[in-house]
C-alpha cells in the first residue's frame, strides 16, 4: 500500500499510540481484534482497498508492534486511545471493528457521537451453548502465564480455549514467522478476556445504547456461534444491518469485506 504515513498520538493517560494513514476522503478507523496490529494481512488489505476513497486510520493497539502499554489495564482506556485517533482524524470518524476489536468498537460508539458510522465484523461474544466455555478467571490465567514469563503457553492457551484450534494446529504456527510477534503482544489477551467478559453475553444494554448506523458482518464459514452472536448484536443495536459473507471465515479476505464497507461507509 503506497503513500502510508505513520504518526503517533498520546492517550489520555500518556500512553502513545502507533498508527499508519493512508488515503484521502472522509476518516475510517480500523480496530483490529486479538493478536492483530496495524501490519496484519487483513487489515492492511482492508485499508489498502478503503484508501481510495477515505482517510485510513490503522493503528497498533496499546501493548501491540509500536504502541506503548501502560498498566494497570482498562477497557476505557482503549475507549480513550480510539478517542485520540479520531481527534487527530479531524473530530469524527466511521468505525470499523474486527473480532474483539468489534466489542471495543461498540462500547466506543456508545454515545460518542464522533464515531458517525460503525461496522462490526463478527463480535465474539457468547450467546448461547455452542460458544466456548470460558473459565470465568480466564483472564487471569492468561495474565498469570505471561506474569510467570511463559508467553507461549498464554497464546496457546487462548488460541486453543476461545479461538477453538486444535493443539496440533497451534504446533503449527509456533514455526510460522509471526509467532514471536503473537508472544511478544501476550499481555494483551488478558485484556481482551477482561474486555470481552469471559464467556459473557452481548452488554445488552450497552448495545441499545448506539445510535450510529450500523453495519453487523459475519462469515459464513465461521463457527455457528460466532453468527449467532453477530445476529445477536445487530437485534440488540437499533436499526443495526445484518449481512452474511458466504464462505468467508473468522479471518475474512479483505477482498470480501472491503465492498460490503464501501457500500456502507459511502451511504448517506
Amino acid at each position: 500500500m503506497s503513500g502510508i504515513r505513520t504518526g503517533t498520538v498520546t492517550s489520555a493517560d500518556g500512553t502513545v499510540i502507533v498508527f499508519d494513514q493512508s488515503g484521502e476522503g472522509p476518516a475510517v478507523v480500523l480496530v483490529p481484534g486479538a493478536l492483530m496490529g496495524r501490519a496484519d494481512p487483513v487489515m492492511s488489505g482492508i485499508a489498502a482497498g478503503l484508501s481510495p476513497w477515505f482517510t485510513v486510520f490503522s493503528y497498533d493497539r496499546r501493548g501491540r508492534g509500536d504502541s506503548g502499554d501502560t498498566r494497570p489495564y482498562a477497557v476505557r482506556r482503549e475507549a480513550e486511545d480510539l478517542a485520540a485517533l479520531i481527534a487527530a482524524a479531524g473530530g469524527s470518524a466511521a468505525v470499523f471493528g474486527g473480532s474483539s476489536g468489534a466489542g471495543l468498537a461498540a462500547r466506543a460508539a456508545a454515545g460518542n457521537l464522533a464515531i458517525t458510522r460503525l461496522a462490526l465484523w463478527e463480535p465474539p461474544y457468547h450467546v448461547d451453548d455452542t460458544a466456548p466455555r470460558l473459565p470465568p478467571d480466564f483472564a487471569a490465567q492468561l495474565d498469570g502465564l505471561v506474569g510467570a514469563g511463559r508467553r507461549a503457553e498464554a497464546v496457546e492457551l487462548f488460541l486453543v480455549r476461545a479461538g477453538e484450534a486444535s493443539p496440533d494446529a497451534v504446533a503449527g504456527l509456533r514455526g510460522q514467522p509471526f509467532w514471536q510477534a503473537m508472544e511478544a503482544s501476550a499481555q494483551t489477551l488478558a485484556y481482551e478476556a477482561f474486555g470481552m467478559g469471559s464467556g459473557t453475553a452481548r452488554p445488552a444494554r450497552l448495545l441499545a445504547g448506539i445510535t450510529q448506523p450500523t453495519l453487523v458482518l459475519n462469515g459464513g464459514d465461521s463457527p455457528v456461534w460466532m453468527r449467532r452472536a453477530g445476529e445477536a448484536v445487530s437485534g440488540a443495536i437499533p436499526g443495526a444491518v445484518h449481512r452474511v459473507l458466504e464462505g468467508q471465515v473468522h479471518y475474512v479476505a479483505p477482498e470480501a469485506i472491503v465492498p460490503e464497507l464501501l457500500e456502507f461507509f459511502v451511504t448517506a
